[in-house]
């Protein structure tokens, strides 16, 4: 009797982008559109990528919508979208934009839920009041979280791991160039590949150049961050997934969603400085294989962490087996507060009227919103 509004709760890897897939090809059956919102242009392109190998079959359009297109192909899009012959739409926040118009818009799902902001997510809302519109994540923002556990959104989860699934071993460790080392080779002596997140762009080229210090010359080791240009960034991710390049020296554009069987060790440098549901989510990209899995997340030596730094790293130590993230979205929230969930704040706590009374407060309206709202159905009715 209402549009859906549903929060899709899954660990990394649990197979949320199949059920996305599937609800999809349902709305284009049903006779509407549908559109897929990622929030990297590598992991749209990943998705259109499986998209279009998983829907071959069947009688459906798929387009791809961000800046990886031309401005002559996105005007076509554009317009094919607007006309009612493309079926299904991936892109990014590209969908966003004030040209975008669909024909007959029927089931909109947000990927990575938590790398969007509350004004996207309100923009996303305000499409279409009858648009059914499912959100993915596997940890969702304390705002979110707390709006489920409040009755304001409804929650599904995704329990079960995929079969053969290994859980990942995690090591929280201070800088040490032997350790990096010998993780490297173990990862290519048995002809995997590595992922290495470094979030600052000035001198990831540096940390490139050591790692190659650090391995046999043979290996390829490249790096790759969101402010390349479009073709050289695509490049590199291709070459990356066709196992081309065997360690990828990265910023975070590597968090969401994106799938590499053979990438199954993983190491983030400066880990303090992420949060907890960042380097949950980074510890996603590997172990997505029936192959053993490594994570490293390295401190500097010497470093006296925050109280909060400590908390977040233990959680993600504590928390490592498989279907974990529901767990650490709660630590999260524990950490950084519910934030505000009538305004725009996605974090925080609640100290003018206490965090009790406020939940007592929130519990109460929203009763009262759902009884009135049954009771003008009932008039309807009649």
């Amino acid at each position: 009797d209402a549009p859906m509004h549903r929060l899709l709760q899954g660990d990394v890897g649990s197979g949320k982008t199949v059920v996305a897939m599937t609800a999809l090809l349902m709305a284009v059956q049903g006779g509407h559109q549908g559109a897929l919102m990622a929030p990297t242009e590598v992991l749209a392109e990943q998705h259109y990528q499986n998209f279009l190998q998983r829907l071959k079959d069947f009688p459906v359009n798929v387009e791809m919508l961000s800046r990886f297109r031309s401005p002559a192909e996105q005007t076509q899009i554009v317009a094919r979208i607007k006309s009612g012959r493309v079926d299904i739409v991936i892109g990014t926040h590209r969908l966003l934009s004030e040209d975008i118009a669909f024909n007959d818009l029927g089931l909109l799902i947000i990927d990575e839920e938590q790398r969007f902001g509350v004004m996207a997510k309100e923009k996303i809302k305000s499409l279409k009041l009858t648009v059914d519109i499912l959100t993915l994540t596997a940890t969702p923002i304390p705002r979110t979280l707390y709006m489920g556990l409040m009755g304001l959104k409804d929650i599904s989860s995704i329990n079960t791991p995929p079969q053969n699934r290994i859980p990942i071993t995690t090591y929280v460790l201070e800088y040490d160039d032997d350790i990096i080392a010998q993780s490297l080779r173990r990862e290519f002596n048995r002809k995997g590949q590595v992922f290495f997140v470094h979030n600052q762009i000035y001198d990831i080229e540096k940390v490139c150049e050591k790692l190659k210090g650090l391995t046999v010359s043979k290996v390829t080791i490249t790096y790759a961050h969101g402010q390349m240009p479009e073709k050289a960034l695509e490049a590199i991710m291709v070459n990356f997934l066709r196992k081309e390049i065997d360690c990828l020296v990265s910023t975070t554009i590597i968090a969401s969603g994106i799938d590499v069987p053979m990438a199954n060790t993983l190491i983030v440098n400066n880990a303090h400085m992420f949060g907890l549901s960042d380097l949950h989510q980074l510890r996603g990209r590997v172990g997505r294989f029936d192959r053993k899995a490594y994570a490293y997340f390295l401190i500097p030596k010497d470093e006296i962490l925050s109280g909060e730094s400590r908390r977040r790293l233990e959680a993600l130590k504590e928390y490592s087996e498989l279907g974990a993230g529901f767990k650490i979205a709660m630590e999260d929230m524990e950490i950084r507060g519910a934030g505000n969930l009538l305004g725009y704040t996605q974090h925080g706590f609640i100290q003018a009227v206490g965090f009790d009374l406020y939940c007592r407060l929130l519990k109460e309206m929203v009763s009262v919103l759902k009884n009135s709202n049954h009771t003008i159905g009932a008039h309807n009715a009649q």
